[in-house]
């Protein structure tokens, strides 16, 4: 934590200017953080002053890579994965040139929303295709827990508004494109004898039908709070914010 607060500084690079004419690049987490608070989201894209960032979850990165080589498998042969059978899901995984691109973290699908231009960016993890043409988005997520997995949770309501940002990504590059979506969830399994050297998963498919509409909007809005002259005010459930103030109003820490 002390080399953390040690090694931090302000950012001066890729900051929003109002005054450029280039399409500003806006990413998917971007627009998550103006949702959770605008003031943090101003903070961060004009002033450089970034929230504390969290540890890598370097063993979710690890399930990513090979749920995309695994279905990759499958996308080269043109066929449906055991699991896409198994749950019933009519496609196959999607083959497309630009698939690697937009899987790429800070790269990913791209559009430049021009009344705004602000260029929002995402990276999939992966696209199916169904019979009908569209295209399916799919989430890869990794968990512990021996709770039943479900969507409901608070926090996995941004695992939505994820995928919808996606649709609505592919939308805008002509693309046409499924209400719902899948999170493949895998469930690191805690009930067997020992570990062994080994992490077995379960594996558990939850389908997610959901509505793009409000994304424009919230471009709309991120784009009038990045050109503001000051920052807004912060969410009232922002822990980071409250943080600050509790902080600021005890004064200078020796």
């Amino acid at each position: 934590m002390g080399s953390m607060a040690g090694n931090f500084s302000k950012r001066t690079r890729n900051l929003y200017d109002p005054a450029s004419v280039i399409p500003y690049p806006l990413s998917r987490s971007k627009l998550e953080l103006f949702l959770e608070c605008p003031r943090c989201f101003y903070l961060d894209r004009r002033l450089g002053i970034a929230r504390p960032e969290g540890f890598p979850f370097t063993l979710n990165s690890a399930v990513d890579y090979l749920l995309k080589k695994e279905f990759d498998i499958h996308r080269a042969k043109g066929k449906a994965h055991p699991l896409m059978r198994e749950y019933g899901i009519d496609a196959i995984p999607f083959a497309h040139e630009d698939l690697n691109r937009w899987r790429e973290n800070f790269v990913g699908v791209r559009f430049v929303h021009e009344p705004t231009n602000l260029q929002i960016t995402g990276a999939v993890d992966d696209i199916w295709i169904n019979p009908k043409g569209e295209l399916i988005v799919v989430d890869y997520k990794a968990t512990s827990t021996s709770k039943e997995i479900t969507l409901d949770e608070e926090y996995r309501q941004g695992y939505k508004r994820q995928m919808e940002i996606y649709q609505w990504l592919l939308r805008q590059n002509k693309f046409f494109v499924s209400d719902t979506g899948y999170f493949v969830y895998v469930n690191g399994r805690t009930d067997l004898s020992a570990f062994d050297g080994k992490l077995e998963f379960a594996v558990k498919i939850i389908s997610y039908t959901g509505s793009d509409q409000w994304v424009e909007q919230c471009v709309f809005d991120a784009h009038r709070t990045l050109n503001a002259p000051s920052a807004p005010s912060a969410s009232p459930s922002c822990g980071y914010c409250k943080y600050v103030k509790a902080a600021g109003e005890i004064g200078e820490i020796e």
